[in-house]
């Protein structure tokens, strides 16, 4: 059975970082909204920020005509977005129901070191009110939603 692995936790836990550095990670279709916004950004020559909320839409799209492609191929996927909530982790249940799903949860770095780590993401600027709404409604993935395993990374 093909395998998604849900990357779980705010901006600049780590999730992109974690999944570029695993051995099998090349073996996986790997989806993500930020990459598209990035690409999209590096085409105009803007930062990821200036382009947004006008590319947002098209880089769902884009991702999940990956999702569907991979399913299609009966790749394993590693889903990079923050997926902090139940609500958004169902809809990828929903797009994959014959996947075994695991949870990659990302623990939110303590207030110093994550506002360093989100400096060194020039052009790439999330709302403090966002970033606090985040961590604030944070929800705990658990097998009753329908992970098969939760891994956790520190």
């Amino acid at each position: 059975m093909p395998k998604c692995y849900q990357l779980i936790g705010v901006p600049a836990s780590g999730k992109s970082t974690w999944a570029k550095s695993q051995e099998w990670f090349n073996d996986c279709i790997y989806v993500s909204t930020d990459a598209w916004v990035e690409l999209e950004a590096h085409r105009q020559g803007k930062t990821y920020s200036e382009v947004f909320t006008d590319y947002m839409p098209k880089a769902v799209n884009l991702m999940a005509a990956q999702v569907v492609d991979a399913r299609e191929q009966g790749k394993d996927i590693i889903w990079d977005q923050t997926s902090t909530s139940a609500v958004s982790r169902a809809r990828k249940f929903h797009m994959l129901p014959e996947y075994d799903h695991i949870a990659v949860v990302f623990q939110t770095p303590d207030e110093e070191e994550h506002q360093r780590r989100l400096k060194t993401r020039p052009g790439k600027i999330i709302p403090e009110a966002v970033l606090f709404d985040m961590v604030w409604n944070f929800e705990m993935p658990t097998e009753e939603e329908g992970f098969k395993e939760i891994w956790r990374v520190s």
